[in-house]
């Protein structure tokens, strides 16, 4: 969070398991076609998702997301990315709950683990979830050979 006399012109929280909800309400209230020009229940979900960051998310705000990934396909987070460093661009803030490793390797991220010891900076190649994605891409079949191996 950066500290300044400016305050956020804009502001959202949004967890991605409860996006419906925010989908139903802005029909209800007839707004639908503020955040693009297909409504949103009639796309998918990443569509839909993508579409209210690209429509409601204005610059210069303050933007808070749960697991923004659990909406998005590996191209669409990478596309969520983009709309992201624009919005940082206008002078915008995320604070964003994540296991994407998509969204963690964003250049100007500060990163932090959250564990039963604390909060603490971590670097991105550090993560497990990158560890992981790495560990899962580089050594594939040997991971699901001992993944799926039966024990008898």
């Amino acid at each position: 969070m950066a500290k300044g006399t400016a305050r956020p012109r804009d502001g959202f929280f949004l967890r991605a398991e409860s996006f419906y909800n925010v989908a139903t309400e802005i029909e209800s209230l007839g707004v639908d076609s503020a955040y693009g020009d297909t409504p949103l229940h009639q796309q998918s979900h990443g569509e839909s998702f993508l579409a209210l960051l690209q429509n409601r998310f204005r610059g210069k705000g303050l933007y808070l997301l749960d697991e923004p990934e659990a909406a998005l396909s590996p191209a669409r987070q990478l596309a969520c990315l983009r709309v992201i460093h624009d919005l940082v661009n206008q002078g915008s803030q995320f604070l964003i709950a994540t296991h994407s490793p998509i969204l963690m390797a964003y250049p100007m991220a500060t990163l932090y683990l959250l564990d039963e010891e604390g909060i603490k900076p971590i670097q991105y190649e550090e993560t497990d979830h990158y560890q992981v994605t790495r560990l899962f891409f580089n050594r594939r079949d040997q991971m699901l050979r001992e993944l799926l191996q039966e024990e008898f």
